[in-house]
This record gives C-alpha cells, sequence and structure tokens, in this order.
C-alpha cells in the first residue's frame, strides 16, 4: 500500500514509525477489512487523543456548527472556519486520514467552484481529502474535483444541510422508491470518482443494498452494522454534548458528567483556599494563607 511514514511521539524515539491511513488503504478495507472506524475531530489536543486511540479517518465535519459553535444545523458554517479547524486538527494527527466538509454552497454553485474550494481546503486546511453531501446531482461536481487529483468522500441519505428541504432531521430511503434513489445516487457518486461513501440516517436494510451496490467503502451513521465503516461525532460518543441524541449514537464514555464534576471541585477548592497548595506552588515561604 502506499503512504508515507511519520514519526510520532514515543515511537519516535526508539526509531519505529506510524504509517500514515491512506485512501488507498481506505479503498482496499472494502475487500480485506477491518471495517473503518472514522470520528470528528476540531482541535489539536482531541485530534492528538483520538489518533492515539486508533481512528482510521478523521472528519472536521461542518457539524462543528452545532456541536462547537452551538448553532441549530450546519449551513452557516464557512470554507474560514472548516480550514481553520482542519489546520488545528492536522498537528495533532500522525496515523488517521484526515477528511474535511465542504460546507453549505462550497459546492453547489458549479463544477468550477466546486473544484476551487476544494483546492482551498487541501491548500489552506491541511485536509488529505474532502467530503461533500448529495447524490447523482453533485456527480459532475465530484468527478472535476478527482480530475485534479483531490480525493472525494460522498455522502448520502440524511444530507444536514438540505434539513429544510427534508423536514428536519428525518431517516431517509423508508420508501422503495427512495431507497432505489439512494442506490443510484451511490453508483453515481462512485462512478464519478468518489473513494468512500457516507450513509446518514437510512434504514440499516437500506444501507446494507447501498453497501452491496458499490465497490467503494462505505460508512455508516445511523445506517445499522452492514456498512463497511462507522463514524460517529467525538462529542456524542464521548458523552459530551448536551444537546439532542440521536437513536444511533452510543456513548462509550460520559466525560461531560466527569467534567461538571471535576469543576464543581475546582470551584469548591478555589473558594475555600484549598488550591493551589503548597504542592502547587513556587517558593513556599511561610506566608498567611487567604481564604474566603
Amino acid at each position: 500500500m502506499y503512504g508515507r511514514e511519520v514519526p510520532t511521539g514515543v515511537a519516535e524515539a526508539s526509531g519505529s514509525f506510524v504509517r500514515k491511513v491512506t485512501v488507498p488503504d481506505i479503498r482496499g478495507r472494502k475487500a480485506e477489512g477491518p471495517p473503518i472506524a472514522m470520528v470528528t475531530a476540531y482541535d489539536f489536543t482531541m485530534a492528538l487523543l483520538l489518533d492515539e486511540g486508533g481512528a482510521d479517518v478523521i472528519l472536521v465535519g461542518d457539524s462543528l456548527g452545532m456541536v462547537v459553535q452551538g448553532l441549530p444545523n450546519t449551513i452557516p458554517v464557512t470554507i474560514e472556519e472548516i480550514c481553520y479547524h482542519g489546520r488545528a486538527v492536522a498537528r495533532g494527527l500522525r496515523r488517521a486520514h484526515l477528511v474535511g466538509d465542504m460546507p453549505f454552497m462550497s459546492f453547489q454553485l458549479s463544477p468550477e467552484d466546486a473544484l476551487r474550494n476544494a483546492g482551498r481546503l487541501m491548500k489552506e486546511g491541511c485536509f488529505e481529502s474532502v467530503k461533500l453531501e448529495g447524490g447523482a446531482e453533485v456527480a459532475p461536481h465530484v468527478a472535476r474535483i478527482v480530475s485534479a487529483g483531490i480525493p472525494v468522500m460522498g455522502h448520502v441519505g440524511l444530507c444536514p444541510q438540505s434539513v429544510h428541504a427534508m423536514g428536519g432531521f428525518k431517516v431517509q430511503g423508508k420508501q422503495d422508491d427512495a431507497a432505489d434513489r439512494l442506490i443510484r445516487d451511490a453508483r453515481a457518486l462512485e462512478d464519478a470518482g468518489c473513494y468512500s461513501i457516507v450513509i446518514e440516517g437510512v434504514p440499516a436494510d437500506v444501507a446494507a443494498r447501498i453497501t452491496e451496490a458499490v465497490a467503494i467503502p462505505t460508512i455508516g451513521i445511523g445506517a445499522g452494522v452492514h456498512c463497511d465503516g462507522q463514524v460517529l461525532v467525538c462529542y456524542d460518543f464521548l458523552g459530551m454534548f448536551r444537546g439532542m441524541r440521536p437513536k444511533f449514537v452510543k456513548r462509550y464514555a460520559e466525560l461531560g458528567d466527569a467534567i461538571v464534576e471535576a469543576t464543581r471541585s475546582y470551584v469548591d477548592e478555589v473558594r475555600t483556599g484549598a488550591f493551589p497548595s503548597d504542592t502547587y506552588s513556587f517558593g513556599i515561604k511561610a506566608v498567611a494563607r487567604k481564604t474566603a
């Protein structure tokens, strides 16, 4: 497989290397496995930890509008914001492949506009591939981007940038004709050159049909077990986001509660004078301690 070897952390000191996950690696998972583990990240510290935890792909999603900025949807997110977070996340990665979302209206106008903005993500955001939402209608845009040597990840099913047209964050493909359309969309994206496709918010049996219909990996979110990989928002599976909790989110930790409790302990110790103690102070002398 292709890819550069990148020194990392403790491994660097011992002369060993961690190998970067590449687009050909991801494509190869369709036939060879194991399933692709993809998560979102939006800053250096989180990226560093998720990379160390073994994530294969890190997505800087326009979901940052909701989980970082507190917006009701992803639509207001700008390409400048995606690039800003991309640069931060890239500094924390040694192994995981980095993909960036193309935000609303950064690719819809024309294939040329899509290519221009995909190029910005690669140059200004330090991404290794880009992701865009939509089916057959964006296939020409995908083909134009891919022709310039920029890898593209597709996204079908529940497309958050189309939340108003869909009438909310609703499961897609429940009717036979809608399911058939999703399969056609996935095939169109594959034919246009996508190296993988995210399937969001569709019944598990429909996701299985899509996965079977294409020769590139599918990565599910709320799409059941039959995809070639899975993706979750980091704040969701870590239990940090206090907003809506979709049915498909499994919490692997409750860090939100831990953060609240740690903050309460810190606030209490500051107010009582217990922190900082001598252990956490420099040049301790016999001075009276100020207490509240």
